[in-house]
């Protein structure tokens, strides 16, 4: 594999190395909002959602569009939104093996009289 293309998917994976950029990201899984929107339905400070807006930006994750004093958010490709299913998949896989460990760890209930 390049170094190009390794280089590109850690640059994703840092644009998406917040839990409050992966909110944003699954909250433009809806299709295009404008910031207000995306402060209203995180509930964060219009300061931070800026900030982790701008990161999304830089990395090309998001694109915007200008409408009067609107600034409006949408994914740059909507194939990120599989990525985060697949992740989410990887999550649910591992915490299913978790469990059964600990099934499989937990002492026989006592015998009752």
């Amino acid at each position: 594999m390049p170094d190009a293309l390794r280089r590109f998917k850690a640059e994703i994976f840092q644009a998406l190395a917040h839990p409050t950029r992966i909110a944003i990201v699954e909250a433009l899984q809806e299709g295009e909002q404008p910031a207000g929107s995306l402060i209203d339905q995180l509930g964060l400070e219009q300061a931070n959602i800026s900030q982790h807006l701008a990161i999304l930006r830089a990395k090309q994750v998001v694109t915007t569009r200008r409408a009067g004093n609107q600034v409006y958010y949408s994914l740059r490709d909507p194939v990120l939104s599989q990525v985060l299913v697949l992740l989410r998949e990887y999550f649910y896989s591992h915490l299913s093996e978790s469990v059964s460990m600990l099934d499989a760890m937990r002492p026989p209930e006592p015998l009752r009289k």
